[in-house]
């Protein structure tokens, strides 16, 4: 089997990013960082990407007129990487549905709650807000539906009293996704993960009902 080439969207700092380039570089996952996208030129993940030897790309969205004309420009860029799989990876932007379904079953997002439960943005502000007990995670295939495709795996940390939205942040960041969006590409790259016709996410032909969790993480991401 031909190892997977990989492409990845970041607007942030690149912890997500690191823990991608660290899972290809050890042989966990069985594939290649092809190239980095950005629509921020200041995005740290660029720099990261950039000292790696990763080719990284910036499209500035401000330099567009409406969402299609920069879903066109970002879409030109993917194509020239040709990669079998897209990976957002802390990528604050919202895809048009021409773009999304043109990678459908292809691309998958990392978002920091336990989704359904807060899809959008500051979750970690609006799960204390909630009064949450239990924070996270989810990696899902990404669909038209905001943060609604069906999801792969999830990771929990406890919410503790003295926590902030940055502590909270830090935290589901550390434990849970460097540890859940690495493997699901994995299990991409080798196959083993789909979207189906259906519209369920399967897993090595098993339909996955509810979101796999820490535990079902493959020996070498735990």
């Amino acid at each position: 089997m031909p190892r997977a080439r990989i492409a990845v969207l970041v607007s942030g700092r690149g912890r997500n990013l690191d823990a991608l380039m660290q899972a290809c570089g050890d042989g966990r996952i069985r594939g290649d960082l092809v190239g980095v996208l950005s629509n921020r030129a200041d995005a740290p993940a660029v720099d990261r990407a950039r000292a790696a030897g990763i080719a990284a790309v910036v499209i500035p969205h401000v330099a567009f007129a409406d969402r299609d004309a920069f879903d066109a420009a970002l879409g030109s860029a993917l194509d020239a990487l040709q990669p079998d799989i897209v990976v957002l990876a802390g990528f604050m932007r919202v895809l048009g549905s021409g773009f999304v379904r043109r990678w459908s079953g292809r691309m998958i997002n990392i978002h920091p709650s336990l989704l359904p439960r807060h899809p959008g943005l500051q979750t970690h502000r609006r799960a204390l807000e909630a009064g949450d007990r239990e924070h996270g995670a989810t990696v899902h295939f990404v669909t038209d539906e905001l943060d609604g495709g069906p999801a792969v795996i999830q990771g929990r940390v406890s919410v503790q009293p003295q926590d902030t939205a940055e502590l909270l942040g830090d935290r589901v960041m550390t434990d849970v996704e460097i540890r859940i969006l690495p493997q699901a590409v994995a299990w991409l790259a080798d196959r083993q993960l789909c979207l189906r016709g259906d519209g369920r996410a399967a897993l090595r032909g098993r339909p996955l009902d509810n979101p796999l969790q820490l535990s079902d993480l493959d020996e070498a991401f735990r």
